[in-house]
């Protein structure tokens, strides 16, 4: 009996490992995005302020390229482009919802 529980007890903490390991995983693409891309020319990581640099960058470029996405789809039901607060208001949707996918 008592080499059953050890035999039982010591699979579900391999199995809780696994789960563990599976779970940080597949957590790390949807954090790394810029982060990701923060390596040197030479191929190496960056670190300290030029990571930091190079974060921000790439997440202003990111923000960039969400703004001009959403003012190209900011048109009416015609097929007119939006002007004044009707545009405003269809780019802060978009840029929100695009914020919301990520």
């Amino acid at each position: 009996m008592s080499r059953l529980l050890t035999y039982v007890l010591g699979s579900l903490f391999a199995v809780g490992i696994m789960f563990a390991q599976v779970a940080v995983a597949a957590d790390a693409p949807a954090a790394g995005g810029c982060a990701a891309k923060a390596v040197s020319k030479d191929g190496k990581p960056l670190a300290g302020a030029a990571k930091a640099s190079s974060i921000k960058k790439c997440e202003k470029d990111a923000q960039a390229a969400i703004a001009a996405d959403c003012a190209a789809k900011a048109v009416s039901k015609d097929g007119k482009p939006l002007a004044g607060a009707a545009k405003a208001s269809s780019i802060k949707k978009c840029e929100k919802d695009a914020a919301a996918a990520k």
